[in-house]
């Protein structure tokens, strides 16, 4: 169970760092519900740059790694303190993802009009708290 919950995680994680590479590009497809909208509005909360559109791709598949190595699925990496500390590190991350800021994001995001807002709540927020539960198996 460990193992399938540790790859479906992975790969999912690798999804979405592919995809925020393809939004850097300038790639369009589903840009539109990734974004948080001002209440009210249909404007954006905010334009996110290219380096930080890649960043987030990088830390994602960081993260990604950090579970592969600790879960013990990469035979040339041994698991080790660092490890350990940044899937606890992502597994806080996750959460506070999950939970979110009380505006935009997470499950208690006051501005809840949006098509983002509705995808947050049923799918983006469930599955931010979905990794931080695989990174809780990997931890044992």
């Amino acid at each position: 169970m460990k193992l399938i919950l540790t790859l479906l995680a992975v790969s999912v994680l690798f999804l979405i760092s592919m995809l925020h590479v393809y939004w850097a590009y300038g790639g369009r497809w589903g840009s539109d519900l990734a974004i948080p909208v001002k209440e009210g509005e249909q404007r954006p909360a905010f334009v996110p740059k290219k380096t930080g559109t890649l960043l987030v791709a990088v830390l994602i598949v960081m993260a990604a790694m950090l579970m592969l190595v600790q879960g013990g699925y990469l035979q040339s990496i041994q698991a080790n303190i660092i490890t350990r500390i940044g899937c606890i590190v992502g597994s806080c991350v996750f959460f506070i993802r999950a939970i979110g800021d009380f505006k935009y994001v997470g499950f208690f995001k006051k501005i809840k009009h949006s098509e983002f807002a509705r995808n947050d709540t049923w799918f983006y927020s469930p599955l931010c708290l979905f990794f931080c539960v695989v990174y809780m198996f990997v931890l044992l």
